[in-house]
């Protein structure tokens, strides 16, 4: 590096956009276990609790595509790719955990053998979620 160029460095989240980012995971993990739950004792309490869990990482996660489509917009080429990655991960995690909402939304047993298998897809899509939007290249400046 020479010293006429400024290096340039991983610019981190938002602390707001962190924060958003930081429920989907939970939520959605928690509702794969309560699906497990359910398959495994077959308490109907389980899938409503799932259904709730799913509701919140519907509406947490919805804020944070909503801020990664604004990040999209804004950013410049250097990291547009990055962003764009993560943008989509973040929509195909809220896509299919609306559609595991309306599986959960089914009576009872109505709800197997799709609802643990969709679970576990969301859950993956939002550990790549918050992997990709917590590792700081998703925009690039320079200082």
């Amino acid at each position: 590096m020479s010293a006429t160029t400024a290096p340039v460095f991983a610019r981190p989240l938002h602390p707001l956009h962190a924060i958003l980012l930081a429920f989907p995971l939970p939520l959605f993990l928690g509702a794969l276990l309560a699906d497990i739950a359910y398959a495994r004792t077959f308490h109907v309490q389980w899938t409503n609790f799932s259904s709730w869990l799913i509701a919140g990482g519907l509406l947490f996660g919805g804020f944070a595509l909503l801020w990664a489509l604004i990040d999209l917009i804004r950013i410049r080429a250097p990291g547009r790719r990055h962003a764009a990655i993560y943008f989509v991960v973040l929509l195909a995690m809220w896509g299919l955990g609306l559609i595991n909402a309306l599986v959960h939304s089914k009576d009872a047993y109505a709800v197997m053998p799709e609802a643990p298998w969709l679970s576990a897809v969301v859950a993956l899509l939002a550990l790549v979620a918050s992997w990709l939007g917590y590792s700081g290249s998703h925009a690039r400046g320079t200082i």
